[in-house]
């Protein structure tokens, strides 16, 4: 398809759906766009910040630290005809305006019956900031970690700042850095900061080694919700010869799961007892599971009996300090009283290839019309309002 026709990739805009339900999504995306770190960065650095290329094939890429990241927009497939969906976008043309543009970012939450949405990173930055972490430099990583926080705060919240949970990330390599960075945010109001699922898969130190302690403590003091997408850390490992995409999306719940059981028994909340941890993108299904297997290993085994001074045990952690969020989970959503219904979010996903978008009201409708009132609008707004301390319209429904 040459550039001249890849607009036709795209169907027209949909058409305003009736809003039945208040939405706060606490998973969407941005798409970085080709001019985010232009002026952001100090003089020294300017030349080496992260740019868009094109390529012999017309392929927009990113190229940032002497690599190339082949996307620009990686599964940004929102509004695309069905069977482009499969294809990756290539250039910004390709996608829809609302991945990386904030007006009609705002537009396609109109058309969705979206209050509010917080937003990971994208291609160049890794959904944790991990690719800046892991610069060669690491004054250049930190200088362009900052700038992404201050193109988010400027170009992407301020315009909307109702609308924009702002949400962002910090220097991993570094965790006196890292802390003050996620103090630098939550002074001019960021409310979460996303971190790996997994840090030791990506060469980081383990959630077990005591690395993370200072910036797990500028959490709690500055009350921002660690927000642990799935696939931050990477994928499971692949049989050979497997489908490779069909089989890591089937996974997302079973990484959720082993990075939830990581984080809690790494001590972490028991040091930090008012850390906010909500698990992005790995659904539900799995959590009533596992709170029943931690009940059963310390009623059966004795493990974890010791795990907390004041006496909690494993499960009343996880039930007091994790939040999870969920795109539908039409039949694990009759588990939600076991896994803590005030602890359930729901997810838009937007522009992934898992969005429900535009139609997530009629989804919500479908797959959770039946449960009671209380019930919905605890999971569709009341606990991310409360979660991330943000404003709700003047008229919420139902």
């Amino acid at each position: 398809m040459n550039i001249a026709t890849r607009r036709d990739t795209l169907l027209p805009d949909p058409v305003p759906r009736p809003v039945q339900f208040t939405v706060i999504s606490v998973d969407d995306h941005l798409v970085e766009p080709p001019d985010m770190f232009e002026g952001r960065l100090p003089r020294r650095f300017a030349d080496r910040a992260p740019k868009v290329i094109e390529n012999s094939k017309g392929h927009q890429l990113w190229e940032f630290d002497g690599h190339r990241y082949s996307q620009v927009g990686m599964n940004a497939v929102a509004g695309r005809r069905p069977e482009c969906v499969t294809l990756e976008p290539t250039r910004f043309e390709d996608m829809r305006r609302g991945c990386w543009d904030i007006d009609a970012r705002i537009a396609d939450m109109d058309l969705n019956g979206v209050w509010a949405s917080l937003n990971f990173p994208s291609m160049i930055t890794g959904f944790s900031g991990r690719v800046f972490s892991g610069a060669s430099d690491p004054e250049l990583g930190l200088a362009v970690t900052r700038a992404w926080n201050d193109w988010l705060y400027e170009a992407w919240w301020q315009p909307y700042p109702d609308r924009i949970i702002p949400g962002g990330i910090t220097f991993l390599s570094d965790p006196e850095h890292g802390a003050a960075e996620i103090r630098r945010n939550a002074e001019r109001g960021f409310r979460s900061v996303t971190l790996p699922e997994r840090p030791h898969r990506i060469d980081l130190p383990s959630l077990f080694s005591g690395y993370w302690d200072p910036i797990i403590a500028a959490c709690e003091d500055t009350d921002t919700v660690i927000s642990l997408h799935v696939g931050s850390s990477g994928m499971p490992d692949m049989p050979p010869d497997s489908p490779l995409v069909a089989l890591g999306a089937t996974l997302f719940g079973q990484m959720s799961l082993t990075a939830c059981a990581e984080w809690l028994w790494s001590g972490l909340p028991v040091r930090y007892p008012k850390v906010k941890i909500a698990m992005s993108e790995g659904g539900i299904g799995w959590v009533a599971m596992l709170l029943d297997r931690l009940d059963n290993i310390v009623d059966r085994s004795g493990y974890g009996r010791d795990y907390d001074a004041s006496g909690l045990l494993p499960a009343q952690v996880l039930e007091r300090n994790f939040w999870f969020c969920t795109i539908d989970d039409p039949s694990t959503i009759e588990t939600r009283h076991r896994i803590g219904v005030d602890h359930i979010m729901v997810e838009v996903d937007y522009p992934h290839g898992d969005s429900t978008w535009p139609d997530t009201q009629a989804v919500i409708q479908r797959c959770w019309g039946h449960l009671p009132v209380e019930d919905l609008r605890k999971m569709t707004h009341q606990n991310a309002a409360r979660l991330y301390r943000w404003p709700l319209p003047a008229t919420v429904v139902p």
